[in-house]
């Protein structure tokens, strides 16, 4: 025991020795002379060698460095969206007298500013996230006040729809829904998926932003002609450079201009609405049909902010089938799947489809369906003096007949087609030798029954040499005795000749009215 604790007391003498061996004073010319660590961790002399881990010489102040560019990040995220969009700028400025004419253009209209910042305000946090994310550059975020003054129902005379303001070729190439229930060129998720995805594929066309910007206003076909012709003339290829039309020459001035005024909305006395930085909505799934006007009860929110967070709905009925997904206020979303469980209301959806068997004209389709034909007329936006063709879809009331949620291939795949209204005129021809109603339903492409209805003749019957037949031909069809009637034949005008009324169909589109 006694040659245990002396042991002990011998430990921190040892330790303190090995300390003394290993650790040099700054400036102790043996231990300059000790070997270096090589990598492995021996020295050259041997393990026994001691090692200084201090330099030589003693210290020495470090030579002075630039720092990298880089800004330092704040470990809190900024409380206003604003800031936000403004740290993530990344596009090259523009300075032209193009520019500054947009600064004073926007900066003297503070209402019109104020209209757009507000609609915006609900949709820039979501736009801002989907920009970081593929790390694009922020300024991207205010395009749509560019394109549509942030209206989500926004439609250009050339059909151009939804803040992001897509045609609807471009928007089917992006996978974009546009059916009778549901237009994705205006859903606030969809259509800034299409519209990034698009801008992303033409940066990667033009390796330029201001390029891509161009093209996403003028289509990339015409910016590549107009740089392939400015190579050819040996002039520049650049945004300033290029041949272009005035609204495409003005279109990314605007957008600098708003930028700008962003940047520093004191320096041009404008005022910002404070956006926060946090989201404004959220998704919410449902699994039935319900009526929007219903939904929006059920959320606490006014029907018009409903509708402002689901734009591609034009319908009074949101469908489960084709869209389950539909867009609330942060604050409201949980308490809309609450009461939407809770409802003991009756039907959450009075409207359904229907399809049509045949052609029919709107009071007989209202008919069949048990409304009348005004309020038909007025929910499948039908004008006056149009059919409703064979295989279109209408919405029509919910009844014993018509009380299931619509399909899955009815809401993905519904359409309206309408067809031209046909005039008739009663006309009277002269019956030829051996006609009979038969050949004469033939001959102007009528119903054998209609035709007997019209002359109160049976079906069978046959007509004498000369004896006045009646028909209701369409109003561009006239028939009538030609000035020689020769081997007893029916003369008839040319232009009534066999020839059906086939009306052109035509989809009517969704109108849609655009704000400022």
């Amino acid at each position: 025991m006694k040659h245990f604790l002396y042991a002990l007391a011998l430990l921190p003498s040892l330790w303190l020795a090995g300390c003394a061996t290993n650790i040099a004073p700054p400036g102790d010319a043996a231990a300059a002379a000790a070997p270096s660590t090589s990598a492995s961790g021996s020295t050259a002399q041997g393990a026994d060698s001691a090692t200084s881990i201090y330099p030589g010489g003693g210290l020495k102040p470090l030579a002075s460095a630039p720092l990298s560019s880089r800004s330092v990040q704040s470990l809190l995220p900024p409380a206003d969206l604003w800031e936000r969009v403004r740290s993530g700028f990344a596009m090259p400025d523009l300075d032209t007298d193009l520019v500054r004419d947009r600064e004073l253009w926007y900066s003297s209209r503070p209402d019109y500013m104020a209209r757009m910042t507000e609609r915006g305000s609900k949709y820039l946090f979501y736009i801002v996230e989907e920009l970081e994310r593929r790390d694009m550059p922020s300024e991207l975020a205010l395009l749509p006040f560019i394109e549509s003054a942030f209206n989500p129902q926004a439609i250009s005379s050339a059909k151009a729809a939804g803040m992001w303001q897509f045609m609807p070729a471009t928007g089917k190439y992006f996978d974009l829904t546009q059916n009778m229930f549901r237009d994705d060129r205006r859903d606030v998720i969809e259509s800034t998926r299409a519209a990034l995805d698009y801008m992303q594929k033409l940066y990667g066309m033009f390796g330029d932003w201001h390029l891509a910007l161009a093209a996403y206003n003028w289509g990339e076909g015409s910016v590549q002609r107009a740089i392939n012709k400015a190579k050819k003339a040996g002039t520049g290829t650049g945004y300033n450079d290029l041949v272009m039309p005035a609204e495409t020459r003005l279109y990314v001035p605007k957008l600098q201009a708003v930028k700008n005024i962003v940047a520093n909305p004191e320096f041009f006395r404008t005022v910002l609405p404070e956006i926060g930085n946090h989201p404004y909505f959220q998704s919410v799934e449902i699994e039935h049909d319900i009526d929007v006007a219903l939904a929006a009860e059920l959320a606490g929110v006014p029907l018009a902010d409903f509708r402002a967070l689901n734009p591609s709905a034009s319908k009074p009925v949101l469908l489960a089938a084709s869209n389950s997904q539909i867009l609330l206020p942060w604050d409201n979303a949980e308490s809309f799947q609450s009461r939407l469980t809770a409802y003991n209301g009756g039907r959450l959806a009075n409207w359904t489809a229907w399809v049509a068997p045949t052609t029919l004209s709107p009071a007989d389709a209202a008919m069949r369906v048990d409304m009348s034909e005004a309020e038909l007329r007025s929910v499948n936006n039908i004008p006056p003096r149009m059919r409703v063709k064979a295989g279109s879809t209408l919405l029509v009331r919910r009844s014993a007949s018509f009380n299931n949620d619509v399909s899955a291939q009815v809401a993905n795949n519904g359409y309206l087609t309408l067809a031209p209204e046909v005039v008739l005129r009663r006309t009277v021809v002269k019956a030829g030798k051996n006609d009979n109603v038969a050949s004469m339903a033939r001959r102007y492409s009528v119903s054998t029954k209609v035709l007997a209805k019209w002359n109160k003749v049976s079906t069978s019957a046959a007509f004498k040499r000369g004896q006045s037949v009646v028909l209701y031909l369409p109003a561009r069809a006239k028939a009538g005795r030609s000035a020689k009637a020769r081997s007893g034949k029916t003369a008839v005008a040319k232009s009534a000749k066999r020839a059906p009324v086939k009306a052109a169909a035509s989809k009517k589109p969704v109108r849609v009215a655009r704000q400022p």
